[in-house]
Protein backbone atom coordinates (compact mmCIF):
# COMPACT_ATOMS: atom_id res chain seq x y z
CA UNK A 1 0.00 0.00 0.00
CA UNK A 2 2.72 2.50 0.68
CA UNK A 3 4.40 1.90 -2.57
CA UNK A 4 1.10 2.58 -4.04
CA UNK A 5 1.00 5.77 -2.23
CA UNK A 6 4.07 6.65 -3.47
CA UNK A 7 3.68 5.92 -6.94
CA UNK A 8 0.39 8.12 -7.20
CA UNK A 9 2.27 11.00 -5.58
CA UNK A 10 5.24 10.57 -8.16
CA UNK A 11 2.90 10.10 -10.64
CA UNK A 12 1.11 13.49 -9.89
CA UNK A 13 4.16 16.01 -9.00
CA UNK A 14 5.28 14.27 -12.88
CA UNK A 15 2.39 15.25 -14.60
CA UNK A 16 2.61 18.78 -13.22
CA UNK A 17 5.93 19.40 -14.29
CA UNK A 18 4.69 18.15 -17.87
CA UNK A 19 2.10 19.70 -18.08
CA UNK A 20 3.80 23.09 -16.90
CA UNK A 21 6.94 22.50 -19.71
CA UNK A 22 4.11 21.91 -22.45
CA UNK A 23 2.61 25.54 -21.38
CA UNK A 24 6.20 26.93 -21.16
CA UNK A 25 7.22 29.00 -24.55
CA UNK A 26 10.10 27.59 -26.34
CA UNK A 27 12.32 30.62 -27.31
CA UNK A 28 15.28 31.47 -29.08
CA UNK A 29 17.70 34.54 -28.42
CA UNK A 30 16.93 37.70 -30.65
CA UNK A 31 20.08 38.85 -31.92
CA UNK A 32 20.93 42.15 -32.18
CA UNK A 33 17.42 43.24 -31.34
CA UNK A 34 17.45 46.38 -28.44
CA UNK A 35 14.48 46.81 -26.13
CA UNK A 36 13.27 50.32 -26.08
CA UNK A 37 15.21 51.56 -23.01
CA UNK A 38 18.85 50.23 -24.63
CA UNK A 39 19.66 48.53 -21.49
CA UNK A 40 18.74 44.99 -23.12
CA UNK A 41 20.20 43.39 -25.79
CA UNK A 42 19.22 39.90 -27.72
CA UNK A 43 15.81 39.69 -25.07
CA UNK A 44 12.86 38.97 -27.33
CA UNK A 45 9.23 41.10 -26.51
CA UNK A 46 6.57 39.32 -24.84
CA UNK A 47 4.05 38.49 -27.31
CA UNK A 48 1.30 37.99 -25.14
CA UNK A 49 -0.41 34.94 -27.53
CA UNK A 50 -3.35 34.08 -26.56
CA UNK A 51 -5.00 30.38 -27.79
CA UNK A 52 -9.04 31.91 -26.79
CA UNK A 53 -8.80 34.83 -28.50
CA UNK A 54 -10.79 33.84 -31.85
CA UNK A 55 -10.82 37.61 -32.72
CA UNK A 56 -7.66 37.55 -32.69
CA UNK A 57 -6.95 34.17 -34.58
CA UNK A 58 -8.79 35.18 -37.49
CA UNK A 59 -7.10 38.32 -38.13
CA UNK A 60 -3.99 36.65 -37.53
CA UNK A 61 -5.20 34.11 -40.19
CA UNK A 62 -6.10 37.03 -42.75
CA UNK A 63 -2.97 38.67 -42.36
CA UNK A 64 -1.18 35.11 -42.87
CA UNK A 65 -3.19 33.93 -46.00
CA UNK A 66 -2.62 38.10 -47.64
CA UNK A 67 0.79 38.71 -46.78
CA UNK A 68 2.69 35.10 -45.80
CA UNK A 69 1.27 32.25 -48.00
CA UNK A 70 2.84 33.10 -51.21
CA UNK A 71 6.02 31.70 -50.30
CA UNK A 72 5.43 30.09 -46.52
CA UNK A 73 3.13 26.66 -46.47
CA UNK A 74 1.50 25.81 -44.13
CA UNK A 75 1.54 21.76 -44.97
CA UNK A 76 0.59 20.21 -42.18
CA UNK A 77 -3.01 21.85 -41.50
CA UNK A 78 -6.06 21.95 -43.45
CA UNK A 79 -7.71 25.18 -44.52
CA UNK A 80 -11.20 23.25 -43.36
CA UNK A 81 -9.39 22.77 -40.05
CA UNK A 82 -9.08 26.29 -39.77
CA UNK A 83 -11.85 27.74 -40.40
CA UNK A 84 -13.75 25.70 -38.12
CA UNK A 85 -11.25 26.57 -35.03
CA UNK A 86 -11.37 29.95 -36.00
CA UNK A 87 -15.28 30.11 -35.91
CA UNK A 88 -15.20 31.52 -39.97
CA UNK A 89 -18.15 30.20 -42.10
CA UNK A 90 -16.85 27.62 -44.45
CA UNK A 91 -18.61 29.61 -47.44
CA UNK A 92 -17.04 32.83 -45.97
CA UNK A 93 -13.32 31.31 -45.20
CA UNK A 94 -13.56 29.40 -49.25
CA UNK A 95 -14.52 33.29 -51.08
CA UNK A 96 -11.86 35.43 -49.20
CA UNK A 97 -9.36 33.35 -47.64
CA UNK A 98 -8.84 30.23 -50.29
CA UNK A 99 -6.80 31.58 -53.65
CA UNK A 100 -6.50 29.71 -57.04
CA UNK A 101 -8.01 26.45 -57.09
CA UNK A 102 -7.79 25.16 -54.01
CA UNK A 103 -10.84 23.51 -51.64
CA UNK A 104 -11.52 24.02 -48.17
CA UNK A 105 -10.46 20.08 -47.52
CA UNK A 106 -7.12 20.95 -49.15
CA UNK A 107 -3.42 20.98 -47.72
CA UNK A 108 -2.61 24.61 -46.96
CA UNK A 109 0.46 24.71 -49.59
CA UNK A 110 2.04 26.91 -51.98
CA UNK A 111 3.10 27.06 -55.73
CA UNK A 112 6.04 28.32 -55.36
CA UNK A 113 8.94 25.82 -56.49
CA UNK A 114 11.33 25.22 -54.14
CA UNK A 115 14.42 25.57 -56.50
CA UNK A 116 13.51 28.68 -57.99
CA UNK A 117 12.52 30.13 -54.51
CA UNK A 118 16.31 28.91 -53.07
CA UNK A 119 17.62 30.83 -56.09
CA UNK A 120 15.51 33.71 -55.24
CA UNK A 121 16.12 34.53 -51.46
CA UNK A 122 19.43 32.31 -51.35
CA UNK A 123 17.01 29.75 -49.34
CA UNK A 124 13.84 27.73 -50.20
CA UNK A 125 11.31 29.60 -47.48
CA UNK A 126 10.21 27.22 -44.56
CA UNK A 127 6.87 25.76 -43.77
CA UNK A 128 5.93 27.89 -40.50
CA UNK A 129 3.02 25.22 -39.51
CA UNK A 130 5.58 24.38 -36.34
CA UNK A 131 7.50 27.52 -36.43
CA UNK A 132 6.26 28.74 -33.11
CA UNK A 133 7.33 25.42 -31.52
CA UNK A 134 10.49 25.64 -33.26
CA UNK A 135 11.29 29.19 -32.46
CA UNK A 136 8.42 30.38 -30.01
CA UNK A 137 6.14 32.95 -30.20
CA UNK A 138 8.34 35.80 -28.52
CA UNK A 139 10.60 35.20 -31.12
CA UNK A 140 8.39 35.17 -34.11
CA UNK A 141 6.86 38.16 -32.54
CA UNK A 142 9.95 40.39 -32.50
CA UNK A 143 11.06 39.16 -36.05
CA UNK A 144 8.61 40.14 -37.61
CA UNK A 145 8.84 43.92 -36.43
CA UNK A 146 12.40 44.12 -36.36
CA UNK A 147 12.90 45.07 -40.56
CA UNK A 148 14.98 47.89 -41.50
CA UNK A 149 15.98 49.37 -43.93
CA UNK A 150 19.60 48.33 -45.47
CA UNK A 151 20.60 49.56 -48.76
CA UNK A 152 23.33 47.06 -48.52
CA UNK A 153 21.41 43.63 -48.99
CA UNK A 154 20.39 42.94 -52.33
CA UNK A 155 16.07 43.34 -50.85
CA UNK A 156 17.19 46.88 -49.22
CA UNK A 157 16.11 45.66 -45.67
CA UNK A 158 17.99 43.72 -43.17
CA UNK A 159 16.68 42.17 -39.80
CA UNK A 160 17.74 43.08 -35.92
CA UNK A 161 16.64 39.45 -34.86
CA UNK A 162 18.41 37.93 -37.72
CA UNK A 163 20.97 39.76 -39.26
CA UNK A 164 21.73 39.27 -43.25
CA UNK A 165 18.46 37.48 -43.91
CA UNK A 166 17.14 36.47 -47.15
CA UNK A 167 13.34 37.29 -46.64
CA UNK A 168 11.97 40.67 -48.20
CA UNK A 169 9.70 42.87 -45.57
CA UNK A 170 6.27 41.80 -46.98
CA UNK A 171 4.60 44.20 -43.97
CA UNK A 172 6.41 47.28 -45.37
CA UNK A 173 3.61 49.08 -46.48
CA UNK A 174 1.61 47.95 -43.14
CA UNK A 175 4.32 49.13 -41.42
CA UNK A 176 6.41 51.69 -43.51
CA UNK A 177 10.38 52.52 -43.80
CA UNK A 178 12.12 51.25 -40.55
CA UNK A 179 15.92 52.47 -39.87
CA UNK A 180 18.35 52.00 -37.23
CA UNK A 181 18.92 54.82 -35.31
CA UNK A 182 21.52 56.01 -32.70
CA UNK A 183 19.70 57.51 -29.78
CA UNK A 184 20.83 59.37 -26.84
CA UNK A 185 19.96 57.47 -23.33
CA UNK A 186 20.51 57.08 -19.50
CA UNK A 187 24.76 55.86 -18.70
CA UNK A 188 24.43 53.25 -16.54
CA UNK A 189 26.74 53.05 -13.30
CA UNK A 190 28.52 49.86 -12.10
CA UNK A 191 26.25 49.36 -9.38
CA UNK A 192 23.63 49.35 -11.76
CA UNK A 193 21.90 53.30 -11.09
CA UNK A 194 21.92 55.75 -13.00
CA UNK A 195 24.69 57.84 -13.63
CA UNK A 196 24.98 61.39 -12.87
CA UNK A 197 27.56 64.13 -12.78
CA UNK A 198 29.67 64.25 -9.34
CA UNK A 199 29.70 67.80 -9.26
CA UNK A 200 26.53 68.78 -10.44
CA UNK A 201 24.20 65.81 -10.10
CA UNK A 202 22.66 65.99 -13.78
CA UNK A 203 21.93 62.61 -14.64
CA UNK A 204 24.81 61.61 -17.68
CA UNK A 205 23.61 60.06 -21.09
CA UNK A 206 25.83 58.25 -23.57
CA UNK A 207 25.00 57.42 -27.62
CA UNK A 208 23.36 53.82 -28.02
CA UNK A 209 22.97 52.91 -32.06
CA UNK A 210 20.96 50.18 -33.11
CA UNK A 211 17.12 51.20 -31.98
CA UNK A 212 15.22 51.12 -34.59
CA UNK A 213 12.03 53.82 -35.67
CA UNK A 214 9.71 54.11 -38.48
CA UNK A 215 9.49 57.29 -40.55
CA UNK A 216 6.23 59.03 -39.90
CA UNK A 217 3.75 58.63 -42.96
CA UNK A 218 5.28 55.80 -44.59
CA UNK A 219 3.61 53.20 -43.45
CA UNK A 220 -1.00 52.96 -43.48
CA UNK A 221 -0.93 51.84 -39.83
CA UNK A 222 -0.04 53.17 -36.68
CA UNK A 223 2.51 52.18 -34.26
CA UNK A 224 0.08 50.65 -32.15
CA UNK A 225 -1.96 48.91 -34.97
CA UNK A 226 1.15 47.40 -36.48
CA UNK A 227 2.20 46.22 -33.39
CA UNK A 228 -1.61 44.71 -32.65
CA UNK A 229 -1.48 42.94 -36.44
CA UNK A 230 1.97 41.09 -35.84
CA UNK A 231 0.21 39.95 -32.45
CA UNK A 232 -2.73 39.04 -34.19
CA UNK A 233 -0.46 36.94 -36.76
CA UNK A 234 1.63 35.43 -34.17
CA UNK A 235 -1.18 34.45 -32.39
CA UNK A 236 -2.42 32.46 -35.60
CA UNK A 237 1.18 30.99 -36.01
CA UNK A 238 0.93 29.11 -32.28
CA UNK A 239 -2.26 28.01 -32.80
CA UNK A 240 -1.11 26.28 -36.34
CA UNK A 241 1.71 25.08 -33.82
CA UNK A 242 -0.80 23.27 -31.08
CA UNK A 243 -4.23 23.65 -32.37
CA UNK A 244 -5.28 21.38 -29.51
CA UNK A 245 -3.65 23.60 -26.92
CA UNK A 246 -7.40 24.81 -25.16
CA UNK A 247 -8.60 21.12 -25.23
CA UNK A 248 -5.32 19.51 -24.20
CA UNK A 249 -4.69 22.07 -21.02
CA UNK A 250 -8.68 21.79 -19.90
CA UNK A 251 -8.22 17.95 -19.99
CA UNK A 252 -4.81 18.60 -18.11
CA UNK A 253 -6.30 20.49 -15.16
CA UNK A 254 -9.06 17.24 -14.77
CA UNK A 255 -6.20 14.80 -15.18
CA UNK A 256 -4.24 16.52 -12.35
CA UNK A 257 -7.46 17.25 -10.25
CA UNK A 258 -8.10 13.27 -10.40
CA UNK A 259 -4.55 12.69 -9.68
CA UNK A 260 -4.76 15.02 -6.79
CA UNK A 261 -7.76 13.59 -5.11
CA UNK A 262 -6.83 10.17 -6.03
CA UNK A 263 -3.56 10.66 -4.11
CA UNK A 264 -5.66 12.00 -0.87
CA UNK A 265 -7.94 8.87 -1.29
CA UNK A 266 -4.89 6.74 -1.45
CA UNK A 267 -3.02 8.26 2.03
CA UNK A 268 -6.44 8.02 3.61
CA UNK A 269 -6.56 4.50 3.23
CA UNK A 270 -3.08 3.76 3.88
CA UNK A 271 -3.49 5.12 7.43
CA UNK A 272 -6.51 3.07 7.99
CA UNK A 273 -5.10 0.07 6.78
CA UNK A 274 -1.68 1.35 9.34
CA UNK A 275 -4.21 1.57 11.98
CA UNK A 276 -4.91 -2.14 11.86
CA UNK A 277 -1.85 -3.36 11.58
CA UNK A 278 -1.28 -1.62 15.02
Amino acid sequence: MKSALLASIVSFIIAFFVSYNLNAASGAPCGNYLSESGLTKGQCDSAEVDPTDIASLQRGAQIYMNYCLGCHSLKYARYKRVSEDLEIPLDMFQENLIFGDQKLGDLISIGMDSKESKVWFGNTPPDLTLEAGLRGPDWIYTYLKSFYMDDSRPLGVNNKVYENVGMPNMLIGMQGEQFSVCKQIPEIASNGGIKQDPLTGEQLFVEKCGFLEVKKGTGTKTLEEFDQSIKDLTNFLAYMTDPMKKERETLGVYVLLYLFIFTILSYLLYIEFKKDLH
